[in-house]
């Protein structure tokens, strides 16, 4: 719990699909536009998915830095660097892209990200974390550690099972926090086999 005379902290949204291709980064990337022209506020969108992130594709941005260096000098992490490493897409819309490159592997540790969370967080009212479909412990604890989850699921048999999956775990982690939020992306199709939500 913060003190009254402590700094504010800004709200956290974990968004992950159920499984790869379903949209999750077009959601997240579209519920962070959206929040900031709504409630006109600060957003920032951090593009956790290393090696495939689109955030950089999606704003039309090419910034030379970001997650990746925010990662390699975490003790040098303040505000004055993270300004530096995200890159404005307008008034009220930043990113910290990911590199999306395969000049190496993303191993990452546990608590890794932890120190751009903080920062990010003391920055900007609402960071939107888009999260990439693996699972491992640094993306667990993102999505234990966000005050929002959001799950983007398709309405296939392999979609609505690992969102089950999902849901089932995170209600175990987070036993003191809302449920996750389903959204379910790419409904009512030609020609694609659809299991309704129900």
């Amino acid at each position: 719990y913060a003190g009254p005379t402590a700094a504010p902290v800004g709200r956290s949204i974990a968004v992950i699909g159920a499984k790869g291709g379903c949209g999750s980064s077009t959601v997240a990337h579209n519920v962070a536009w959206s929040i900031g022209k709504t409630f006109g506020t600060e957003v920032l969108i951090a593009d956790f998915d290393l090696a495939w992130g689109t955030a950089g594709l999606d704003f039309n941005q090419d910034p030379a830095q970001g997650v990746l260096e925010a990662l390699n000098s975490p003790d040098r992490l303040d505000d004055t660097l993270f300004e530096r490493l995200s890159s404005k897409c307008s008034d009220l819309l930043s990113i910290l892209a990911a590199p999306a490159m395969l000049d190496r592997t993303y191993d990452q540790s546990e608590h890794d990200f932890d120190a751009i969370l903080e920062v990010a967080r003391a920055s900007v009212p609402v960071v939107v974390v888009d999260l990439p479909h693996q699972w491992n412990g640094w993306v667990r604890r993102q999505l234990c550690e966000a005050d929002e989850v959001l799950i983007v699921a398709t309405p296939d048999l392999a979609g609505l099972r690992n969102a089950k999956s999902l849901v089932d775990a995170l209600k175990a982690d987070r036993t003191n926090d809302g449920a996750p939020h389903l959204v379910f992306n790419m409904t009512g199709l030609p020609k694609r086999p659809e299991i309704k939500p129900e």
